[in-house]
């Protein structure tokens, strides 16, 4: 009598299983996320999450960087290539109001909002997350600086509070954006946000209306 044989471990896309974690992450927090629900996700095993991702923790980290470069509105280098501080942050907040509401995709932020609620057994997580929030908060407080520095803006100007201004608008929106406000709304807000801004020397480039899309 024939033995019967053990079937081959499964096969599957790991970029496809990675973007099934981060929507999940990204919809629902860190903590709130088990294996048994990533597994569901990601249409595996927990025996095939663990070789192909490590644990939780790992697979996380992993998700915020597919995150960060898909969809995150914020990078080092979009700040540091706009013309003015004003453009760089005007094509951020505009570019979040697109990014929050992206049909078929969780609504907000998932570095704002994976882990809001984490417990202290988690909050390495929320630290990590909170690391990013201060980087963009410190670009663009330094390239405020830059342009005080510059001339372009007055030098009564407070780069800390504007650029930490800025993080709490972003967190508005995606919070926003997680209530149901649609994209033309949070246009509207960004636009809104913009006017608390110093006005620039006569002659520099403001670009702050043009379009951009980043990767927040």
């Amino acid at each position: 009598m024939a033995t019967k044989q053990r079937g081959r471990p499964r096969s599957f896309d790991r970029e496809t299983a990675l973007e099934q974690a981060m929507r999940a992450f990204w919809e629902h927090g860190y903590e709130a996320v088990s294996i048994a629900d990533l597994t569901r996700a990601m249409d595996i095993k927990a025996p095939s999450l663990y070789a192909a991702f490590g644990d939780k923790r790992t697979l996380f980290e992993e998700a915020v960087e597919a995150y960060t470069r898909s969809y995150a509105v914020f990078t080092p280098e979009a700040v540091a290539e706009a013309p003015t501080a004003r453009a760089a942050v005007g094509r951020l907040l505009r570019a979040a109001a697109v990014s929050h509401t992206l049909p078929g995709l969780p609504r907000g932020c998932m570095i704002i909002n994976a882990a809001v609620n984490c417990t202290e057994q988690s909050s390495d997580v929320a630290e990590a997350l909170q690391g990013r929030r201060n980087e963009m908060v410190a670009c663009v407080e330094g390239r405020v600086a830059a342009d005080i520095a510059a001339g372009v803006l007055p030098p009564e100007t407070d780069a800390r509070a504007l650029a930490v201004y800025t993080g709490a608008v972003l967190q508005g929106l995606s919070q926003q954006a997680r209530d149901g406000a649609d994209r033309a709304t949070l246009e509207a807000v960004a636009d809104l946000a913009m006017q608390a801004w110093p006005r620039e020397r006569a002659g520099e480039a403001s670009s702050d209306t043009e379009g951009s899309s980043g990767a927040g």
